[in-house]
């Protein structure tokens, strides 16, 4: 994806960050689901397709991925 799309993409921040610390901002990208850490937006983002991103994001939603 080149620069300028990059640059429009609206990134949406997790309500569950607190703003100091293990901040995540998803996107929808039409063709998947964007995640990124917005501490470092240059970086590379996870991609994933649309089937496996609503996937892992129900399993969050679910506390599957809860580290507690």
């Amino acid at each position: 994806m080149d620069r300028p799309a990059r640059d429009r993409i609206a990134w949406r921040k997790s309500s569950r960050s607190n703003g100091s610390s293990n901040c995540v901002e998803v996107a929808d990208l039409g063709i998947g689901i964007g995640i990124r850490d917005s501490k470092a937006p240059a970086e590379p983002a996870l991609v994933l397709d649309l089937g496996y991103g609503r996937a892992f994001i129900d399993a969050i939603k679910a506390g599957e991925h809860d580290l507690s």
